[in-house]
């Protein structure tokens, strides 16, 4: 099936999270496929870097400092656009890996703030401007962790099975309006940040997630899928589409090369 080209109207893509990891790879991705990116993430000098290295290589970037958790700044950013084509929630994160009975409620709350909330400020901030469009598309990343649970993980579940149902909900009730709400659900991927944050910078507790796994995905290859489904013909929904690489059957069954 051929990619579909931006139409004018909706060839502005708003990406967040898009400092490292999936984020960085899918704005670079997107702006390969003819969309201007907005980048967007607290860390300022992470984006324009970004953007100046997307603008170098012949595309349209601009870099937008934002915390997707704050809703005034959200709405502030909404507020400078007319029209937009894709928005991609990114911004997400995993933090500590306890047992429901020792979890830290603070990093719950973090986690779900990050994931779900954010999710639902930049959506209903934008969505107007989707409509605008014509021809809008609304991804949200979640995680096989949204689809099902593991030990250690509940608070990170707790807020992917957020992230999905938010998802899942939007599409039945924007049923027949110009905006696709399409869900990216990939399992282990390896990038530089993900499991060192999630384990407060220990990096023999992050190696360890991967130990013996030939070949985890990558950044690039959830912002190749991501690219994908963005560019079907606006007809096209792809409501959900879960990646894992092929050492990894379940959340829980992974295989290991020992």
């Amino acid at each position: 099936m051929a990619t579909a080209a931006p139409s004018a109207a909706s060839r502005i893509a708003v990406v967040t999270g898009a400092s490292s990891g999936i984020g960085a790879a899918t704005a670079r991705r997107l702006a390969e496929a003819g969309y201007r990116v907005v980048l967007t993430a607290r860390r300022k000098d992470r984006i324009e870097a970004l953007a100046d290295e997307i603008t170098a290589a012949g595309h349209d970037a601009v870099a937008y400092q934002l915390d997707v958790t704050d809703r005034a700044a959200v709405d502030e950013f909404a507020s400078a656009f007319q029209t937009v084509g894709v928005l991609v929630n990114n911004a997400g994160g995993a933090l500590g890996a306890d047992p429901v009975a020792t979890g830290d409620p603070a990093q719950w709350r973090r986690m779900y703030e990050t994931n779900v909330i954010g999710t639902l400020n930049l959506t209903q901030a934008l969505l107007p401007k989707l409509d605008a469009s014509g021809d809008g598309t609304i991804v949200v990343v979640s995680s096989t962790a949204g689809h099902a649970t593991y030990e250690g993980g509940a608070g990170y579940v707790a807020a992917k099975h957020g992230a999905h149902v938010l998802a899942e909900t939007l599409r039945l009730e924007i049923v027949g309006r110009p905006v696709r709400v399409i869900e990216i659900a990939p399992g282990m991927v390896r990038t530089d940040e993900f499991s060192l944050t999630r384990f407060g910078g220990d990096e023999e507790k992050a190696a360890k997630v991967y130990e013996g796994v030939a070949e985890p995905l990558t950044a690039d290859d959830v912002a190749d899928t991501i690219t994908w489904a963005v560019t079907r013909p606006a007809h096209v929904n792809v409501d959900l589409l879960v990646l894992r690489p092929r050492a990894q059957a379940s959340n829980t069954k992974v295989h290991r090369e020992l």
